[in-house]
């Protein structure tokens, strides 16, 4: 029996009958409580549904999951301007909430079928998520979010070190190596130090966000917004446009990235005064997609590895192209990619193989 379940379905429909008051809910009582999904954390999503009405309910185990973060960061993001949903109730110590319902309508598979039927609905989607990021960073209190600093980028880079090289490839570093990658960090982190800080979702890509109202121009719904920071400009915009499920050609990804600049400068994100220049700013873009990506390759083996979650792996492949396509354009990263491309691709490649297939999933 599933004990937190039977104990957050019973927690919420006491929380919907008060928010009712008078006039009770009908069919409350038998309603089923369906689960939605689970994610790359601790945390579960279940439905109930009774006449044209439904919401959402959230587990969050108090001992992996910060349900005050959760709410602060809902309720800071909304008053930016993104769409997060209203959290409704919220029980701190057994970590329940009840959250507004967006439905189910991710923007990746819209996105899947708009390049197959090579239609405009990406050009929408996009623009719609990048204006989102716009109010995000313009409009967002900074001063209440951790820094993205030196030593959490560190941190996240170490991942690939420690979960994709030593744990997934076996592979033992040499003091060389890790001479290497520690340079390497070293100059990912400053780039990122560089660039203008602002209020950064942290995994803002197409499995995060949601077409509302069937209408793919409208301001997507936000989720998955709990690890907030302060952080570069262009973490948010690499995240979504370099997406680790969909890729789509450089060129059109530079149009994209560009939009977003002369949005940022018309807004004041970027100094007018001192931007960067459209080669500049693509740097930036370059260099902390570097950093997302390869701390991504880390996370997703340790999802792999340390909480049984294999799915992830079937993507790896994409982040490593993303990583050694981009990584090739920037003299610093030659070194690295020597290094990737002789010692990490042989072992890689064998292991790799057999999550593609689905065979391990």
């Amino acid at each position: 029996m599933d004990q937190r379940k039977s104990a957050l379905s019973v927690w919420a429909r006491r929380q919907l009958s008060e928010m009712a008051g008078a006039t009770p809910l009908q069919g409350l009582a038998e309603a089923e409580v369906e689960t939605v999904s689970g994610d790359a954390s601790f945390r579960r999503y279940f439905r109930i549904s009774i006449a044209n009405a439904s919401w959402v309910l959230v587990d969050a185990p108090p001992t992996h999951e910060d349900c005050h973060r959760f709410v602060r960061i809902a309720h800071l993001f909304r008053e930016a301007g993104l769409l997060t949903p209203r959290v409704l109730a919220v029980d701190y110590e057994q970590g329940f909430m009840l959250l507004e319902d967006f439905g189910d309508t991710l923007y990746l598979p819209t996105l899947l079928q708009g390049r197959s039927l090579n239609d405009d609905s990406a050009d929408q989607l996009y623009s719609a998520a990048m204006h989102a990021l716009i109010e995000l960073q313009a409009n967002g209190k900074s001063s209440e979010l951790a820094p993205y600093d030196r030593k959490l980028l560190r941190t996240e880079l170490s991942l690939f070190d420690n979960w994709f090289c030593e744990r997934f490839l076996e592979l033992t570093l040499t003091d060389e190596e890790k001479a290497l990658l520690d340079s390497t960090w070293t100059f990912l982190e400053d780039a990122a130090l560089a660039q203008p800080q602002v209020c950064v979702h942290r995994d803002y890509h197409s499995r995060n966000l949601m077409i509302l109202e069937n209408d793919l121009q409208h301001a997507p719904g936000v989720i998955d917004f709990q690890d907030a920071v302060v952080g570069a400009c262009t973490y948010d915009l690499v995240s979504l446009l370099r997406d680790c499920y969909i890729v789509w050609p450089p060129e059109r990804v530079r149009e994209w990235a560009l939009q977003f600049r002369a949005a940022a400068l018309q807004r004041g994100i970027l100094d007018a005064d001192a931007a960067s220049t459209p080669a500049q700013f693509l740097r930036d873009f370059d260099l902390m997609g570097l950093q997302r990506h390869i701390k991504v390759i880390g996370i997703f083996c340790r999802l792999n590895l340390r909480d049984g979650k294999p799915r992830y792996m079937a993507d790896v492949p994409l982040v490593i192209d993303y990583v050694l396509s981009v990584a090739a354009q920037h003299p610093e990263m030659a070194e690295f990619m020597q290094w990737f491309h002789n010692k990490v691709l042989p072992l890689a490649l064998p292991k790799l193989e057999k999550f593609a297939s689905g065979a391990a999933a």
